[in-house]
């Protein structure tokens, strides 16, 4: 004889209300952490006094980390929060020659202040590891999943019509000119982002959607820089009187 298990539904109804507990109990942990942790970067930020890397960017990066995060939940959040919040602790301008230290600098200096402030030992390691890799310019493979995600998120932020006005922002800071003169496509002439700022969109910009290291941050990626491409060929028709 067959006997029902009336006892089921109860527990299925248990384990969703424990499901739905814990990530309650998880969003508030994060939130509790991210208003801690953009309170270092805000005060990082605002010594630094650059305004492509201020803590507007900062939480544009974890924005756009959520929304990768969308297609990998099994990414540990306080890690991705964490290492997007604290990334730029230590900024070097574009034309610094120590400009590649700067994302292992910040990753020493988080460490020391998560660690100050009480942060899980257990995820220090994949924290640092995830500022460190995040930088264009340090060359450094990102080895997890966090640290792919953190890397795509910053990248995005240079992309799109932010990424182009940060752009033509450290293109003044460093004394750049907007275009070349005669040639504001690079036609004839080799590519210079340090002397002509609108260069960087095919020297570096136009490369960061088949960097990507995740298919959002790529799909995403993709989607800002048909942007900046309709805006360079824009830009250089009105700049050569062509329009």
């Amino acid at each position: 004889m067959q006997t029902t298990n009336h006892s089921a539904p109860l527990e299925a109804a248990g384990a969703a209300d424990l499901s739905e507990q814990d990530e309650l109990s998880e969003q508030n942990e994060l939130n509790a952490w991210h208003t801690r942790l953009m309170a270092l970067a805000a005060r990082a930020a605002a010594l630094d006094g650059d305004g492509a890397h201020d803590a507007n960017h900062i939480e544009r990066v974890w924005r756009n980390a959520r929304a990768i995060m969308i297609d990998h939940p099994e990414a540990d959040r306080l890690v991705v929060l964490a290492a997007c919040c604290l990334h730029d602790l230590v900024n070097l301008s574009k034309n610094d020659p120590a400009r590649h230290l700067a994302s292992t600098r910040s990753a020493e200096l988080a460490r020391r202040e998560l660690a100050a402030l009480g942060f899980p030992l257990d995820r220090l390691d994949a924290v640092a590891h995830a500022i460190a890799a995040h930088s264009f310019s340090a060359g450094i493979e990102p080895q997890t999943l966090e640290a792919r995600i953190v890397q795509d998120a910053d990248r995005l932020d240079g992309l799109g019509a932010v990424g182009l006005a940060r752009m033509f922002y450290t293109a003044g800071r460093m004394g750049s000119s907007l275009a070349h003169g005669s040639d504001p496509l690079a036609a004839a002439r080799p590519l210079d982002d340090k002397a002509y700022s609108l260069d960087h969109i095919p020297a570096k910009l136009a490369k960061l959607p088949g960097m990507m290291r995740t298919d959002a941050g790529r799909r995403l990626g993709e989607q800002r820089l048909a942007l900046l491409e309709t805006f360079r060929a824009t830009f250089a028709a009105e700049w050569s009187g062509a329009d």
